[in-house]
């Protein structure tokens, strides 16, 4: 005999119906959304009073650069604080996002951002620099929504530097003590690492891929790799020659056009975005393609920690990679269309009509 299914409202003779499980509370979700919106505002707010109060970005447990001087705060505890209440508000949301348990791992991120300032202790500082920068590209990630249009996947690309940015103020207020390339390295590793963690559940494991999927995924571990790999070994073998040629070219760009765009950023992880995005709306393999846009994503959250660059000069060089990566999104989009989807204007609108993929919104459980 079949079992009926959970909530069903008929009940075979002598057996009593199901009840349906109780409706959520709307005003105590909307509630505590609110209160979420305010943590996050209150602490972006404090960040920036604390952060850009007077002078460029610099602090005071730095050995800083020459022409760099420390911001003259009424309080250096407000960039502390704000972020402190800005981790808490994202591990909430990254918790609550990828079905874990958020007011356990939000209470926890509190008591210990609280105890990482009452300590005042380099290596405390260090650790919880890194694991916000973690949580904020990881975060920038599944904070998107499919976009059935490329303007969608546009918006899409601004929510999830928005996010991004924000975590990287919150990450320069702990005022760590840091090796920027150590640092980069360590948070970058990290955060690809959780996202791709993440992505296996929601993406339906390895066998969720299919060969497009597969083809995907292991061009863009390739196209990261030789990133990553070309640029280190350029750093430590390079030949003097070829090397200030490139010095050479990046100190013009930073002359003619105020900053160099991070290759990475713009030629991986926009992209990656844009194209991810536009293909969560029509395939589950677009989430693997998602996971590459931490290749954005970390690096925006890692930007202000070097204190060789203005602020200025990191927006600038954000910018540049923000246009380039969504021309090369766009072109993806357009060249997967066109192989994959129906020709002429008639069919793109069909193929969009059919784009019907369901997905949780942007502020509802993944999983």
């Amino acid at each position: 005999m079949r079992p009926l299914a959970e909530g069903s409202e008929t009940a075979l003779p002598g057996t009593a119906p199901v009840p349906p499980p109780p409706p959520s509370s709307r005003a105590g979700t909307r509630a505590l959304f609110l209160l979420w919106v305010l943590v996050v505002l209150l602490g972006a707010a404090l960040l920036v009073v604390g952060l850009f109060g007077t002078g460029p970005l610099a602090t005071d447990r730095l050995d800083l650069p020459a022409g760099l001087r420390p911001i003259d705060l009424d309080s250096p505890l407000l960039p502390e604080i704000g972020s402190v209440l800005v981790g808490t508000a994202y591990v909430w949301a990254l918790a609550a996002r990828t079905g874990g348990r958020p007011a356990v791992f939000s209470l926890l991120t509190a008591v210990v951002g609280a105890l990482v300032l009452w300590a005042d202790r380099d290596l405390m500082r260090n650790g919880a620099a890194v694991m916000l920068c973690v949580v904020s590209a990881v975060l920038a990630i599944v904070a998107t929504v499919p976009a059935v249009k490329l303007w969608q996947a546009v918006r899409e690309v601004v929510v999830a530097v928005a996010v991004a940015a924000l975590g990287g103020l919150a990450t320069v207020g702990l005022h760590p003590t840091i090796d920027v390339v150590r640092f980069e390295y360590v948070t970058f590793g990290l955060s690809l690492a959780a996202s791709f963690g993440v992505v296996y559940r929601l993406g339906a494991g390895l066998h969720g891929l299919g060969k497009r999927g597969i083809v995907t995924v292991v061009f863009g571990g390739v196209v990261l790799v030789l990133s990553l790999v070309y640029a280190e070994l350029l750093r430590r073998y390079g030949t003097p020659f070829l090397v200030e040629w490139l010095f050479d070219a990046v100190r013009w760009l930073r002359a003619e056009l105020g900053a160099s765009p991070r290759p990475i950023v713009a030629l991986l992880g926009i992209p990656a975005l844009v194209w991810g995005t536009h293909m969560r709306a029509r395939r589950r393999q677009g989430w693997w393609v998602c996971a590459f846009g931490v290749g954005a994503t970390a690096p925006i959250a890692q930007a202000l920690t070097d204190l060789g660059m203005t602020r200025q000069e990191s927006a600038t060089a954000l910018g540049y990679a923000l246009v380039v990566g969504l021309v090369l999104g766009a072109l993806l989009i357009r060249l997967d269309l066109a192989l994959t989807g129906q020709r002429g204007r008639g069919g793109r609108r069909a193929e969009e009509a059919a784009a019907i993929r369901p997905e949780p919104a942007r502020f509802e459980p993944l999983l």
